[in-house]
C-alpha cells in the first residue's frame, strides 16, 4: 500500500469519518493538555480533529499500516506517530489521559487483546473508547451499496459483504476486557453528495470490501450493480446518514 492509499482513503471513507470524529472527540471528553492516543489511527481522521483540542505536542497515533503512518507524520509533524498494532502498543503503562480508538476495533486480530492493551497504557480513571460502524443494523455509510449487492447479486453477501457489527458487540467486548460499567451509544453523522458520480466513483477505486468487490465483477455486473444503486439512493443532491455504536468506560 503506497501513501496514496491514503489519499484514497480519505475520498472512500473521510466524509464519513471526519464529522464522526468530531462527535468522537467529545464522547471521549478530550481536553486540552492531555496526553491522548489515536489507536488504529489510519491517515488520521480522528488525529487530526485530536490536534487543535490537545495540541500536537501531546498527542499520539498508532498504525500498522505503513503508508498511514506516514501520511499522518506528514500532516502532523509533532504528534508521535508509530507503527505498531493494538494489541501491542508501545507505550508504558497508565500513560495517557484518553485512548480511543475510532473505526478500528473490528479489524483488530484480537479485539480483547487490543483493548485490554488500551486500557493498560491509560492512567488510572482514564476515559478508554471505542466506536464501530453499525454494519450488523444496516445503518452503516454503505448499506445501501450493500443493499444493492444483494439485489442483484443475492449470494454475494455469503462472502463479499462487510464483518457484521451487531447492537452490543462493542459493549460485550469492553465487558471481556475487563472494563467497569462501560456505557453504550450511537453516534450519527450525515455526508453530502452533490451527485450520484460523487457517491459512486469512491466504490470503484478498490478500496476496503466494497472497493475490492467491485473490482472483481465484469462491466456487465458493474453496470447493473451501478444502476440499482442509482435506483435506490434520492435524487440528486442528496444526504446519507450513517450510524456508529460507541462505547466508552473508565480505566
Amino acid at each position: 500500500m503506497s501513501v496514496d492509499a491514503a489519499t484514497v482513503y480519505d475520498r472512500f471513507m473521510g466524509r464519513f469519518a471526519e464529522p464522526l470524529a468530531d462527535e468522537f472527540v467529545r464522547l471521549g471528553d478530550v481536553r486540552a493538555g492531555q496526553r491522548v492516543l489515536d489507536v488504529g489511527c489510519g491517515p488520521g481522521a480522528l488525529t487530526a480533529r485530536l490536534a487543535p483540542v490537545t495540541g500536537e505536542d501531546t498527542l499520539a497515533a498508532v498504525d500498522p499500516s505503513p503508508a498511514f503512518v506516514a501520511a499522518v507524520r506528514s500532516r502532523l509533524p509533532r504528534v508521535d506517530v508509530r507503527r505498531a498494532a493494538a494489541e501491542s502498543l508501545p507505550y508504558p503503562d497508565d500513560h495517557f489521559d484518553a485512548v480511543l480508538a475510532q473505526l478500528v476495533v473490528n479489524f483488530m486480530t484480537d479485539p480483547v487483546a487490543g483493548l485490554r492493551e488500551m486500557r493498560r497504557v491509560a492512567a488510572p480513571g482514564a476515559r478508554v473508547a471505542a466506536c464501530v460502524w453499525d454494519h450488523g443494523g444496516g445503518t452503516g455509510p454503505f448499506s445501501t451499496f450493500w443493499t444493492a449487492v444483494h439485489d442483484v447479486a443475492p449470494t454475494a453477501l455469503d462472502d463479499s459483504g462487510p464483518a457484521e457489527t451487531p447492537e452490543g458487540h462493542l459493549l460485550a467486548l469492553f465487558d471481556e476486557a475487563g472494563f467497569a460499567e462501560p456505557e453504550r451509544s450511537t453516534l450519527t453523522v450525515t455526508a453530502s453528495f452533490p451527485t450520484f458520480e460523487d457517491w459512486w466513483e469512491p466504490f470503484t477505486l478498490g478500496l476496503g470490501t466494497a472497493g475490492a468487490y467491485v473490482a472483481g465483477l465484469d462491466h456487465n455486473a458493474v453496470t447493473r450493480l451501478r444502476a440499482r444503486c442509482r435506483d435506490l439512493l434520492p435524487a440528486p443532491p442528496f444526504d446519507v446518514p450513517a450510524t456508529a455504536w460507541a462505547v466508552r468506560a473508565r480505566a
